[in-house]
């Protein structure tokens, strides 16, 4: 399975890398390939999940991949940008964003429709390109952690963690157990609330805000209990090559016990009311399908996947501390719809209440924090991690004691293009409802 796609440049010339797993999660492999005349052939031609990390290369790079279905550009809006022709009787153009009504990240869409019907959506993302990979060139793992944390704000720590992983493999470091759980609360308090928002923000674009309302105020609590026990809401820069930088007192390792049942009942009342009512129900059931076989080409994984029969959890199936010893209970269902998205999410907010519950009652004493030998040649790690959207993969070449390069690959990159499928056939006024089912990061893809 493909995993990711990057370029790097050493004193010899750019590589380009290419990363795969087994469908099974194991067996992490990394292969490099010496870009002599500026070119490698194209993996999109026989994995169409690439295609997008290709086009994204060949913006960031200069390398051209041979072959390439669409060569257009991704990330260079100062080029011009030719959208896909549809051809038809009475089709006609819709352009949305990039700028939306809402306190979202920016992207274009382009519908073409008949109608009210959808028959081609393209996303043009892009606008949040930061030039997150050249900052970490030359920085210390600390300093290139906290850059690694800000590449998808929602998910802050799964990418804080994953690169703290990939640098841990680097230099062969071994992190204190209870630095190892620490991390899994933290990582399931992310699913928890982004899961929380998720669910209602879906129900709300369905055209049932009440849901939402009840949500937002769990999702609230959940974000306050964080900061209680770690210092910080969304529990940024609390991962760091080693271990973690805050530790949890006695007394917020209780309240947050305390709470769990509290947040269990709260959601399990918004469960009820999301099946029982009808006029959700015909919304959201049939809506935006993504069939099982495109998932699985595309290498769709979290709730995308596992809504569309790809039984893949890096928790599960490529287990790292803490979940080598508590791993979860994650379903996967065929339909591909927004419900079986949703019912995903459900079904891991209810396994994420009771991985806190176990990991607080495994939380051994000792240390937080191992330190980082001193590395005096070159040394390379990469990690996978299981954010609440699905897997983050980095890696990281280190130089000495600053990281050479490096790479960190959002699970969106897969979503996307699921999106653009997905909504094919549907109506103009669903999009809205899809889109938040899916709900992929922009940030994440832009760098």
């Amino acid at each position: 399975m493909l995993v990711a796609l990057w370029a790097a440049r050493d004193d010899a010339g750019a590589r380009v890398h290419l990363a795969t797993r087994r469908p099974n999660g194991s067996d992490l492999a990394v292969i490099a390939l010496r870009a002599e005349d500026g070119s490698y052939p194209s993996i999109g031609r026989y994995h169409p999940g690439a295609i997008l990390m290709e086009r994204a290369l060949q913006d960031a790079s200069g390398l051209r991949a041979e072959g390439l279905p669409d060569p257009r550009p991704w990330l260079d809006h100062e080029r011009d940008f030719a959208f896909l022709p549809a051809e038809g009787e009475g089709l006609h153009r819709i352009p949305v964003g990039p700028i939306h009504a809402g306190t979202i990240e920016p992207g274009h869409f382009r519908f073409t429709v008949n109608g009210e019907t959808i028959v081609r959506l393209e996303a043009r993302l892009g606008y949040t390109h930061k030039g997150t990979l050249g900052l970490m060139r030359g920085a210390t793992p600390d300093a290139a952690s906290r850059l690694a944390g800000r590449v998808s704000g929602d998910s802050t720590v799964a990418y804080a963690w994953a690169f703290a992983r990939a640098v841990e493999a680097a230099l062969g470091v071994v992190v204190p157990k209870r630095a190892s759980v620490l991390r899994g609360v933290m990582a399931e308090l992310e699913r928890l609330a982004n899961h929380a928002g998720d669910f209602g923000a879906i129900c709300n674009d369905a055209g049932f805000p009440l849901i939402n309302a009840h949500a937002g105020a769990l999702r609230e609590t959940i974000l306050r209990q964080a900061e209680a026990c770690f210092g910080h809401r969304l529990m940024m820069d609390r991962i760091v090559p080693g271990g973690v930088a805050a530790d949890m007192a006695p007394a917020s390792a209780a309240s947050l016990l305390a709470e769990l049942p509290s947040w269990r009942g709260r959601f399990e009342r918004l469960v009820e009311l999301y099946g029982k009512t009808a006029s959700l129900q015909d919304r959201v059931v049939g809506a935006g399908r993504l069939a099982p076989d495109l998932a699985r080409r595309l290498g769709c994984g979290g709730y995308v996947g596992r809504a569309a029969g790809q039984d893949f959890d890096a928790r599960r199936d490529a287990p790292y501390p803490p979940y080598d010893r508590h791993a979860p209970d994650v379903p996967a269902l065929a339909a591909g719809d927004v419900d079986a998205r949703v019912r995903i999410r459900i079904a891991e907010i209810r396994a994420s209440v009771a991985l806190i519950g176990a990991l607080l009652g495994d939380l051994p004493e000792g240390d937080i924090r191992a330190s980082l030998p001193e590395n005096g040649g070159e040394a390379f790690g990469c990690a996978l991690v299981e954010g609440f959207r699905g897997d983050v993969f980095a890696a990281v070449r280190l130089r000495g004691a600053v990281v050479a390069d490096a790479f960190l690959r959002d699970p969106s990159w897969f979503f996307w293009p699921a999106l653009e499928a997905a909504i094919e056939g549907n109506i103009v006024a669903d999009f809205p409802l899809c889109n938040k089912s899916f709900n992929a990061a922009y940030s994440g893809c832009d760098l």
